[in-house]
């Protein structure tokens, strides 16, 4: 039986191409690349290669780029550097602002250093899950130091306003300077604090522009495996001039952000993979995908509708204007979504409930309950995330198989009726 994979939110398979590339540092090529012999120079020289092709994909300068093990790290990095760097300097209860549907690598983090002294309001969001750019502007104090809202929702896919929210930040952190010059001398005044904008764009590689200067972003993080590359490696852009101490000590590496040996193969990996991408400033607006990812969404929307038109009574929890061609997260009320996911894997399609980094919690989607659905309803929820090697065949295997599956578990409700 051919399986079908509809889970790369989750992770993508490594592409072939990435793959061979990687293969050589697995082998002849082994050196450590903080060595300064032959074997380490050549190791270096691929991290090097590998370091200009993600600067030249976020439009940075090469040092301000960080290899980590992965989005994780690098949220933990730029959430956790930021706000050490902030208490040193004196700041007595640095200010975070973040949302309710962050990935739990952020939210988890920011309610550590809540626990640490600092202070954090979560954002409420619509109930298309987005994030209101008037809050976050609301939500700046005199002792904000970062806003850190995601690029992507990984469960529904919505895409937030990421470019919008670094603009007001960035005009705030200039209102607040040219003040501050004006007032300089005459009164005893400190430089003020300035506040510092991240991002984890897991989920937009594949889809949307991640120039970072375009977007007005201090901090990003993705990771190499939801782009076609291998696992364990990520990257967190840091901007010049963002204070960031590191929160991993043993080494110098990284500029003395991140100490560690580097993993060379994954690192080569994950340039192969961003050389791959073509983001543009247009792309995805008022649906107006382009190349792969408009086959995706064609694909998509093929998904949606064959599923509406057999199966009454379905939520789709993803709002296509405002997110990414990937995504179709459905309600199927009266189905309990683990028993479809079981279901549909014996019958040879992989989905999820949710983040892949939640999966065995009992607990709905905290995504979904921030976005106003019910408690039941969340319950009852699977998220299709479609890929570049996605078919035709395989949406229309899917559309054919899944209603007879909630139409079984449906019987199984009596006290509830379609």
């Amino acid at each position: 039986m051919k399986r079908i994979y509809l889970d790369h939110s989750a992770t993508t398979p490594v592409d072939k191409k990435i793959l061979r590339a990687m293969l050589p540092y697995f082998g002849a090529d082994f050196g450590n690349p903080s060595s300064i012999h032959t074997f380490g120079q050549k190791a270096a020289a691929a991290v090097d290669a590998a370091r200009e092709q993600v600067a030249g994909f976020l439009n940075c300068n090469v040092d301000e780029v960080v290899f980590t093990s992965g989005a994780t790290e690098s949220d933990n990095l730029a959430i956790r550097g930021v706000i050490a760097a902030a208490k040193k300097k004196g700041v007595q209860k640095p200010h975070i602002i973040t949302s309710l549907i962050e990935h739990p690598a952020v939210l988890e983090t920011c309610a550590e250093m809540e626990r640490e002294g600092a202070e954090v309001t979560y954002l409420r969001v619509s109930p298309t899950g987005l994030v209101r750019t008037e809050d976050v502007k609301k939500a700046i104090k005199e002792n904000t130091v970062l806003v850190t809202i995601m690029y992507v929702n990984s469960e529904v896919g919505s895409i937030q306003p990421v470019r919008e929210i670094g603009k007001i930040i960035h005009k705030i952190n200039e209102a607040r300077l040219n003040e501050w010059k004006k007032t300089k001398g005459k009164e005893p005044l400190s430089r003020p604090q300035e506040i510092y904008f991240h991002t984890d764009a897991t989920q937009a590689p594949n889809f949307l522009n991640c120039d970072v200067r375009w977007n007005y972003i201090d901090l990003l993080s993705f990771s190499g495996h939801k782009i076609y590359g291998p696992k364990g490696v990520g990257v967190l852009y840091a901007r010049t001039g963002v204070p960031l101490r590191a929160v991993q000590t043993g080494g110098h590496h990284e500029n003395s952000r991140r100490s560690g040996t580097l993993n060379v193969p994954g690192i080569v990996g994950l340039g192969e993979a961003v050389k791959a991408l073509k983001n543009k400033p247009d792309e995805g607006k008022d649906g107006r995908w382009t190349g792969t990812n408009r086959k995706i969404a064609r694909l998509r929307d093929m998904l949606v509708k064959g599923l509406e038109k057999s199966l009454p009574g379905i939520v789709l929890n993803t709002d296509r204007k405002h997110a990414t061609p990937a995504h179709a997260h459905f309600s199927f009320v009266g189905a309990e979504g683990e028993s479809v996911l079981i279901a549909l894997d014996l019958a040879g399609v992989a989905v999820s409930t949710g983040s892949a980094c939640a999966s065995g919690s009992l607990k709905p989607s905290h995504v979904l309950l921030a976005m106003g659905i019910k408690q039941e309803i969340a319950h009852h929820s699977i998220r299709f995330t479609l890929g570049k090697n996605t078919t035709e065949e395989e949406i229309k295997k899917v559309i054919r198989i899944l209603p007879p599956i909630i139409k079984k578990f449906r019987k199984m409700s009596p006290e509830l009726k379609f």
